[in-house]
């Protein structure tokens, strides 16, 4: 298949599933069957340790919700956190979630100038064992630092465009002379540019993120793109709801992933799922993933299989 955004619409169709999961392992929140506490006490030190605890976290977590979600989404910060082991636990994870059968979207917000812009495209994008299918980019520095992540067509690249933040208006919402917003503009921009990447479902490889947080911009936006897919954050811990995601989606009900990490990853944590105990955090996990399918399915108007 030649392009990654198919492979990607290809996924969502095998498995009738919209979710993204995120693999955030917030050390903090992780099971003390999982993560000593006192290894936390001195994390420096214990760095090694940590890296094995997560990487054993993502493995169980991955392997209850394989079969639910056609794309896992690493966010790079807790890796990096954990120094080189924590480097090794990213790519040891990120082949695992390969055998699987699940493609990875690297959440890292990378971007530069065109050379160096270049230079991240080729550490996490290339190679087949462990290299990501997509990276999160940060559109800012215009065509030149966005290209060099649509070189090989089987890889693709999701452009920052409205955040799921709080304080994401103060910049994203400025006027401009034109009377567009600046992320309206950043909208045009990216479809004009990925025009030229795409795939055989409608969708170019150069896609968008699109918070849930703000149903209301979720909705003009997607009337403003109709060639470009979304990966939808916020929801379930950062407030956003299946209600709230389904205008991000076209009229069949395609075109967009939602991520969901916390709300998955320490689901144990949760009322509902509290009587499954910490030990059984990925079954909680599942149980989470499964919940969240069906709402999106549901509110889609699509069926449950």
């Amino acid at each position: 298949m030649k392009y990654f955004i198919d492979q990607l619409h290809n996924k969502i169709e095998e498995k009738n599933s919209r979710i993204c999961v995120g693999l955030d392992p917030h050390l903090n929140l992780m099971p003390e069957n999982i993560l000593r506490p006192e290894i936390l006490d001195n994390l420096e030190a214990n760095r090694k340790e940590a890296a094995a605890a997560v990487l054993k976290f993502n493995q169980n977590l991955i392997d209850a919700v394989a079969d639910l979600t056609p794309v896992v989404k690493p966010q790079m910060a807790f890796y990096e956190k954990l120094a080189v082991p924590g480097m090794e636990c990213l790519w040891q994870t990120i082949a695992y979630a390969k055998e699987k059968g699940l493609l990875i979207l690297l959440d890292g917000k990378r971007n530069d100038i065109g050379s160096t812009a270049k230079a991240y495209a080729e550490s996490y994008l290339e190679g087949e064992k462990i290299a990501a299918d997509a990276i999160t980019i940060n559109p800012y520095l215009g065509s030149d630092g966005i290209l060099p992540f649509l070189e090989n067509e089987k890889k693709g690249a999701f452009a920052l465009l409205r955040t799921s933040n709080s304080s994401a208006g103060e910049l994203q919402d400025l006027k401009l002379a034109d009377g567009r917003t600046v992320y309206q503009a950043v909208a045009d921009f990216l479809q004009e540019l990925g025009s030229q990447y795409l795939g055989e479902s409608g969708y170019s490889n150069l896609a968008a993120v699109v918070g849930a947080t703000y149903p209301k911009e979720l909705k003009a936006i997607r009337a403003q793109l109709d060639s470009v897919f979304f990966l939808i954050p916020g929801f379930g811990a950062q407030g956003g709801g299946a209600a709230d995601i389904k205008a991000g989606f076209d009229k069949n009900g395609r075109g967009a992933v939602v991520n969901s990490s916390r709300g998955i990853n320490f689901a144990y944590r949760k009322a509902e799922y509290a009587d499954l105990g910490p030990e059984n955090y990925a079954q909680a996990a599942r149980a989470a993933a499964q919940k969240m399918k069906k709402e999106i399915n549901n509110v889609l108007n699509l069926p449950n299989t």
